[in-house]
């Protein structure tokens, strides 16, 4: 069984990528409720677990079961590429009550009464679960939310090139055994059937470490969207930066030698700092070195400023 879209060429001009706390978020309330799924994940699972228990996820809960369908309205496809968690919950909180009933009633494997209680006041019940979503992430996820986004980052600036320099077949190559790409339609292995085609606004690909290894879609009434396991998750919950071979770290110092490993994918200075426990300050001081040796160069993409090795700087840190 399979989901199958078919992609006219404005679908395929207008991919974009995008991150999603929310999805995360909730993502992470299977993992709660199911350890055994995600074993990956047990370092962070430890360390909440007993702040979990702490808080009222019933009514939540109820709305994401382990597997199977959850209520979609709690992961609305982003839409923008970075949205932050508030803009995200605040798209919650402003759920029509009859799409909230209406995808409430499609949930299987929960508690009928918890979901009963919903459906009879959905404007209230999304009030409710809005506020839970709100606790659990401060309780639980805000702390690690750096961490994550520092892997998923990495992951989009590699695909952003892959997209770029061998277009929409070699990017969905690589995107997941799931997912194959015929050169018009994209079918997507799920536990159901259909096929159609998107309807006018792109697709949107939002990589994620919670909901690995699995693929996820969303389609109409919202953006089509394809969630794909992000890569290097193995390294999601190693502590402080990789290490530094030691004739490297004598040549330039241990803190470069780090940086100039790490930039074997590009990356911001936050991100580099999240992954390194350094200051974005120290960071930019580090980098300032490297750009002026030759090592590593800064690129403008919007915003942002990327960092990645040089040709010079691939030959001095070597096979990575």
């Amino acid at each position: 069984m399979s989901v199958t879209w078919v992609l006219r060429p404005e679908d395929v001009a207008r991919i974009r990528f995008a991150f999603s706390p929310m999805w995360e978020l909730v993502a992470s309330l299977r993992t709660l409720q199911k350890p055994a799924r995600q074993s990956i994940h047990l370092p962070w699972l430890k360390a909440v677990r007993p702040r979990a228990a702490a808080l009222d996820l019933t009514e939540l809960l109820a709305l994401v079961p382990p597997a199977g369908y959850l209520a979609d309205f709690i992961t609305p496809p982003p839409d923008t590429p970075m949205p932050d968690f508030a803009a995200e919950l605040d798209r919650v909180r402003r759920t029509a009550p009859e799409r909230a009933r209406e995808e409430a009633g499609r949930v299987r494997g929960t508690d009928p009464a918890v979901i009963a209680r919903f459906s009879a006041d959905p404007e209230a019940g999304v009030a409710r679960v809005t506020d839970a979503l709100q606790a659990y992430w401060e309780t639980c996820f805000a702390e690690y939310w750096p961490r994550v986004y520092a892997l998923l980052e990495r992951d989009v600036l590699r695909r952003s090139r892959q997209l770029a320099q061998g277009g929409a077949r070699e990017l969905f190559a690589g995107l997941d055994p799931a997912v194959e790409w015929t050169g018009e339609r994209l079918i997507i292995d799920r536990p159901w059937c259909t096929t159609s085609g998107l309807h006018g606004d792109g697709l949107v690909l939002v990589p994620s470490a919670f909901y690995w290894p699995s693929v996820a879609v969303m389609s109409a009434p919202y953006q089509s969207m394809l969630v794909y396991p992000v890569r290097g998750v193995g390294t999601l919950w190693e502590h402080g930066p990789p290490p530094a071979p030691e004739a490297l770290a004598a040549l330039i110092g241990r803190s470069r030698a780090q940086i100039l490993l790490a930039l074997a994918e590009p990356s911001t200075t936050t991100a580099l700092a999240t992954r390194m426990s350094l200051t974005p300050g120290a960071v930019s001081q580090h980098l300032g070195v490297l750009s002026g040796g030759g090592l590593a160069v800064g690129m403008r993409v919007g915003k942002q400023v990327l960092y990645r090795r040089t040709p010079a700087g691939d030959m001095l840190a070597g096979p990575t």
